[in-house]
């Protein structure tokens, strides 16, 4: 355990903090992959986010999926064939506008999400209980601040579930 001395001098020195972030993140990666591996070897990290995406928009077209994806609409239309093929996603006519096609989760999709999602979290808990309480509570108004700091959106803990499973905040999130 760090003394705390050490921890306050240490907060004033922004490589300390940079370093300690960036072991924190090497962490956060390797629970968020252990998390994916059951499904890796059917869905790569890339078309889980995009079904991540879907899952929580619901039914989107193909230009506004991409953008919020940050890749050009050719890559997404790749991504979405594959998943397509494993029955992940599927594609529609939009009823409003005959003209355009919508994007949108299947069922096993959605499971797939929910799947890798609550493994995370089970895995994020477990290294949670492990902290004494007064360390909880510094992680809380630590994280708390550093979310803020970067634009990150907090996670609603009136339902259990989060805004974006793996982190990636839509780039027009309630557009």
């Amino acid at each position: 355990m760090v003394e705390p001395r050490k921890c306050r001098e240490e907060a004033d020195d922004v490589d300390a903090v940079t370093r300690a972030v960036l072991s924190a993140s090497r962490l956060l990666i390797a629970v968020s992959a252990r998390s994916l591996a059951q499904v890796e070897e059917r869905v790569t990290l890339p078309q889980f986010r995009m079904l991540v995406v879907l899952s929580r928009r619901g039914a989107t077209k193909l230009v506004t999926l991409a953008e919020h994806l940050r890749v050009a609409p050719s890559t997404a239309m790749r991504m979405v064939d594959r998943l397509i093929a494993m029955d992940l996603a599927d594609r529609r006519v939009n009823p409003r506008n005959r003209r355009e096609t919508l994007l949108q989760v299947t069922e096993e999709g959605r499971r797939t999400v929910e799947t890798v999602t609550t493994r995370r979290r089970q895995e994020v808990t477990a290294i949670v209980e492990r902290l004494a309480p007064e360390q909880r509570g510094a992680l809380v108004a630590a994280l708390s601040a550093f979310n803020e700091a970067g634009g990150e959106p907090e996670v609603s803990d009136t339902d259990g579930r989060e805004p974006y499973p793996l982190g990636w905040a839509e780039a027009t999130a309630g557009a």
